[in-house]
């Protein structure tokens, strides 16, 4: 059974960081029925998930299936920032009420794929909030500007004289 649930893993896959640890986790679970946590994040940027989406979830069903709980960490608070990955403009910052709309509708939709007995939904709000100023402060003395501007979506921007707020520079940290 551990074969066949490590090849379900491994199929449609271009990479596996730590293919020895999944091995590791799918084998106790099968040995003594310990589950292991998978962890994938969403930004409720949008009204719905779209179809790239739905491949991360296939493959989360498929841990589901062997022994997997998911984490599906909201991203509540980033997504009032807005992922900068490959962006050529700064996005517009979204309201609370919309986020936790598109929030909504994003578990709605997931729970058609999978099970949400296996599945624990937490919102990044609850630490990010948490963390406060002097945190937040504290959290960019760890990256620099010019570190920042050597991601290729920042450095085309700068470069090209486009405008790269503030808030999307902590996106990443």
């Amino acid at each position: 059974m551990v074969t066949q649930a490590l090849e379900e893993i491994r199929r449609g896959t271009a990479e596996i960081i730590d293919m020895e640890r999944i091995e590791k986790l799918v084998s106790k679970y099968y040995e003594d029925g310990t589950t292991y946590t998978v962890k994938a994040g969403f930004d409720p940027t949008g009204a719905d998930l779209h179809l790239g989406h739905t491949v991360l979830l296939q493959k989360l069903k498929v841990f589901q299936d062997h022994g997997g709980r998911i984490q599906l960490l909201i991203g509540d608070f980033t997504a009032m920032i807005g992922d900068p990955t490959g962006k050529s403009e700064t996005r517009k910052i979204l309201d609370r009420t919309t986020i936790l709309e598109n929030a909504q509708t994003y578990q709605d939709q997931v729970f058609n794929i999978l099970d949400a007995s296996k599945t624990d939904v937490v919102f990044n709000s609850t630490w990010l909030e948490a963390l406060g100023a002097a945190g937040m402060v504290s959290l960019t003395t760890t990256f620099n500007v010019a570190r920042m501007l050597e991601r290729d979506d920042f450095e085309k921007r700068y470069k090209g004289g486009q405008s790269i707020s503030i808030s999307e520079f902590i996106y990443p940290l």
